[in-house]
């Protein structure tokens, strides 16, 4: 299997299956002397590791991690960054049943049909596991943003909308997301969220999501005007997140709709501060950083492995059914929140990189 390696200046190669012994990445282009410990890593994987609610999958994860290289006295080498989280809670018999059906919904048909093999358990390298991996390269892109930036530079992740139950992003409250189990930014609707899912879950049915992530303190000028766009880039990494299906960066779809009077964002000048009057643009113009807010969202479908009885092929050509046993999220784009911030940390900090090696002496 080809690509499996993002980035650019900065980039990070996965591996690893969801059943096997573990998975990890390999990060390559982090800037040396950067203070790096295990522990800034994990508190980031805290965030998407499994079993934390009844509303997530019930699979028991530590999702520590390991520094394997790169590292020498708390600070960054230069050198390759590798990590390790080993798999601990595997129950591999719970696809015994089911290892020669293609689940409806997931990559097993297209997987088996271009490598001619899968792996069966777990879904294996198309699983959503690997994405621990992601956030593992996430959290050292992160420290890096905060050391070449400062204090200024945050990027924070919620749930706006569960199912068809979205949330009044106007309520938009970043101390709350983190008190949750759903990441939402809006206090008042978490109750209904909370029986809306445990309805579904009943039902032996799952829903689909919709993430928002914002991003302040970000300088102008990252991104490339023609063929590496920061919002081009950005939508590319959220669009390779598991199940995602669509990406809006600022108004995104939502611009067909408005008047160029209501899209444009008014400039003015106060000082030395430039201020802008609206953001519809998401923080980029042209594909480059304007200095303001980036705000990009994402749409995560439904859990593909449920209950309920669907109908399907097996890997012989006949029609049969499916029912998937075992621990699955009932919504998958909740734990998808940290996965994205992750993503907006790596983009942000190839661009910031390409930026200095063009345009700063």
């Amino acid at each position: 299997m080809s690509f499996n390696t993002f980035g650019k200046l900065f980039r990070f190669t996965t591996w690893g299956e969801s059943h096997g012994p573990a998975i990890g990445c390999v990060v390559d282009g982090c800037p040396p002397n950067i203070k790096i410990k295990e522990n800034d890593i994990q508190l980031e994987l805290n965030k998407r590791k499994p079993g934390q609610s009844k509303f997530t999958t019930q699979r028991k994860e530590d999702d520590k991690v390991e520094i394997l290289s790169g590292v020498f006295d708390g600070k960054s080498t230069g050198t390759p960054i590798s990590m390790i989280i080993y798999n601990k809670d595997m129950r591999s018999r719970d696809y015994e049943t089911i290892k020669n059906k293609f689940r409806p919904g997931h990559a097993d048909f297209t997987y088996y049909k271009k490598y001619g093999i899968r792996d069966y358990k777990g879904g294996g390298r198309q699983s959503a596991r690997e994405t621990a991996s992601r956030v593992a390269a996430g959290a050292i892109a992160k420290k890096v943003l905060e050391n070449k930036i400062g204090k200024k530079y945050q990027v924070k992740g919620a749930v706006t909308q569960l199912g068809i139950l979205g949330c009044d992003v106007k309520k938009w409250d970043d101390k709350y997301i983190s008190k949750n189990p759903f990441f939402s930014p809006d206090k008042s609707i978490v109750k209904l969220w909370e029986k809306y899912l445990l309805s579904i879950r009943k039902a032996g049915s799952s829903c689909g999501a919709i993430i928002e992530i914002r991003a302040k303190g970000i300088p102008v000028g990252l991104g490339a005007p023609i063929y590496s766009k920061l919002d081009m880039d950005l939508a590319a990494a959220m669009m390779s997140i598991n199940a995602v299906k669509g990406v809006n960066i600022g108004s995104g779809m939502s611009s067909a709709q408005l008047t160029g009077e209501q899209n444009s964002d008014e400039i003015s000048q106060s000082g030395k501060n430039t201020k802008f009057k609206s953001n519809n643009a998401g923080g980029i113009l042209g594909g480059i950083s304007s200095g303001q807010e980036i705000i990009i969202s994402f749409a995560v479908k439904p859990t593909s492995s449920i209950l309920l009885s669907r109908k399907t092929i097996d890997k012989f050509g006949k029609n049969t059914s499916i029912s998937v046993k075992g621990r699955h999220d009932p919504c998958v784009g909740i734990r998808a929140v940290p996965i994205g911030e992750a993503m907006m940390h790596c983009v942000l900090l190839d661009h910031y990189l390409m930026h200095a090696a063009q345009c700063k002496s």
